[in-house]
């Protein structure tokens, strides 16, 4: 039987083929005795003024503007005062310039890992700089990605920036870490390129370079031995120019196909409807001092310009647990998931809402693109209804908010008197209503989009807005999975958003399926007693009314 190992997906799609491993970087010896100080941080200097032109160079190189952010953040640690100030400091301690490198940038580390969630994901990017600079000073070369001479899944304990940024779709099938989570820049970048990927994946370290492996990015799996065959499932070719866009099932119900986004690059060329969530966070992750007004009107104004007479859903800044936003300064939780996050930023916060509003209506004002705003984290009917109030002050007409707590879909007819439409985020709900961190590899199986209590729960968010004629969407990525989009359409969910590159699989699995057959396979993942025996009732076609088994997509 083939071995089954399980972490988080983070980026959807399937694919087979051989696993090949990305080497581990150099490693330090013992340390020798220092005997000219100022030869010691002269090599440690040069070593990281190489590293930052390196980097430098990788982001001018890239057409990924996403990548290229990233890279230039990176260069920007490697360029850090602080850092050469404290491999000063350790080299006079009596360490040698590789050493004291290393020294300091675990210091910076350590940092990072106390503040949690978003920054802390951001430790593989100092780990990676470490071995780079270390490299450097030892005059050894880092290990490049494998080039076995055929598409291949690659495996590693996690990627830096520099090396996800190299990531060649026609090379690489997929991506396995051991490490990373849904926010790392493996996740971002693997998803703007369309690569199947799984994180915090326990046991990949152990995949022997060839063994054949399939790699489900949404449902974090990965199978070892399952076929001979080397295979990814991806769109085919784009459609031409004027092909309809408009999702709908084979007899013509429309489920709306958006984009999830963090900026107007992984747009390029997206044939979507419109932007079903737009992550505004990702925009200012790395900024100190809070985004001005009119700098966030550029940014939003970007995206709208690309979306001409479609819809684009803006999220307010979700802040907060794993997405901590630098400006917004840090204070300690006993539980982050459970504390200020979303929404509840504003208590702190409130005049960065009022003017990240500020920028979006005005923003708005300027395109014809179809404005709406949704606040995330959202958990009683008055707190909708006083974001609904501020929006709406603000001249922004088309108010929601997302459906993320259990709370809140339990009491979603009762929102939806206050705004004009819902979005579910299947992550966070996911991880609410199983008390489960979604960065768990471990808790993975209670993660899972099938489970039946959550299916439940998008149910009562849709029929809640059927009953009033409003429009419940889903944005979580677990949409992006072609069979799991095929239930939630039968659910009566109106809209999909998912990463672009997912959209002509989802298109193409709606098209396959009546309305009715859609109805009818949501029945059966509803009644099913697991999340295994959900997808098996629907992807195997065992049908229990009089229909028959619905027609399978492909």
């Amino acid at each position: 039987m083939p071995e089954l190992l399980r972490g988080l997906g983070a980026s959807a799609g399937t694919a087979t083929g051989p696993a090949y491993r990305l080497a581990d970087p150099p490693r330090l010896c013992a340390p020798g005795v220092v005997t000219d100080p100022e030869a010691e941080v002269e090599r440690a200097y040069a070593a990281i003024d190489a590293v930052c032109q390196d980097i430098g160079r990788r982001a001018a190189a890239t057409a990924d503007a996403t990548a290229a952010e990233i890279l230039r953040v990176q260069a920007a640690l490697a360029g850090d005062r602080t850092l050469r100030d404290g491999v000063a400091r350790a080299v006079g301690a009596g360490l040698e310039a590789p050493h004291a490198v290393a020294a300091i940038l675990a210091e910076h580390r350590s940092a990072l890992l106390a503040a949690g969630g978003l920054l802390a994901a951001r430790a593989a990017d100092l780990d990676d700089l470490r071995d780079r600079v270390v490299a450097h000073c030892l005059g050894v070369p880092m290990p490049e990605l494998p080039e076995p001479g055929c598409p291949f899944v690659l495996v590693a304990v996690d990627l830096a920036p520099a090396d996800a940024a190299l990531l060649d779709p026609s090379k690489v099938l997929a991506v396995v870490t051991s490490a990373g989570s849904f926010v790392s820049h493996t996740a971002i970048l693997a998803r703007a390129r369309g690569l199947p990927t799984v994180v915090a994946c326990g046991g990949a370290l152990d995949i022997a370079d060839g063994t054949v492996v399939t790699v489900d990015g949404t449902a974090g799996r990965v199978t070892i031995g399952y076929t001979p065959a080397v295979r990814r499932d991806r769109p085919g070719p784009p459609p031409e120019p004027d092909a309809d866009l408009r999702g709908r099932t084979a007899d013509g119900h429309p489920v709306a196909l958006l984009a999830n986004i963090g900026g107007a690059a992984e747009l390029a060329g997206a044939r979507v409807e419109g932007v079903g969530l737009f992550r505004t966070e990702l925009l200012f992750q790395h900024h100190i001092d809070p985004p001005t007004k009119a700098e966030q009107v550029a940014a939003y104004a970007e995206v709208f310009a690309a979306m001409p007479g479609r819809q684009v859903i803006v999220r307010t800044l979700d802040a907060g647990s794993d997405k901590p936003l630098p400006f917004l300064g840090g204070h300690v939780e006993p539980n982050p998931a459970l504390g200020l996050r979303g929404l509840r930023v504003a208590r702190r916060h409130g005049d960065i809402l009022r003017t990240q509003i500020a920028a979006i209506a005005a923003a708005a004002r300027g395109s014809s693109a179809r404005v709406a705003v949704m606040a995330p984290m959202v958990t009683t009917v008055a707190e909708a209804a006083q974001f609904a109030a501020l929006c709406r002050d603000a001249g922004l007409p088309t108010v929601g908010v997302m459906i993320e707590v259990p709370a809140a879909a339990l009491r979603s007819a009762q929102i939806l008197q206050t705004v004009d439409f819902l979005s579910v985020g299947t992550n966070d709900l996911s991880q609410y209503a199983f008390a489960a961190d979604r960065r768990s590899g471990e808790l993975a199986d209670l993660l899972d989009p099938w489970q039946p209590v959550l299916l439940s729960l998008i149910a009562q968010c849709a029929a809640a807005g059927a009953a009033v004629g409003r429009p419940v969407g889903v944005c979580g990525e677990a949409a992006a999975d072609p069979a799991f989009a095929v239930v939630l359409a039968g659910l009566g969910v109106t809209s999909l958003s998912m990463s672009p590159p997912s959209v002509p699989a989802v298109r193409a699995a709606l098209a396959a399926y009546t309305w009715d057959e859609c109805r009818a396979a949501a029945q059966r993942a509803l009644a099913a007693p697991d999340p295994a025996s959900a997808r098996a009732a629907v992807t195997h076609g065992r049908a229990s009314d009089d229909r028959g088994p619905p027609r399978h997509a492909g």
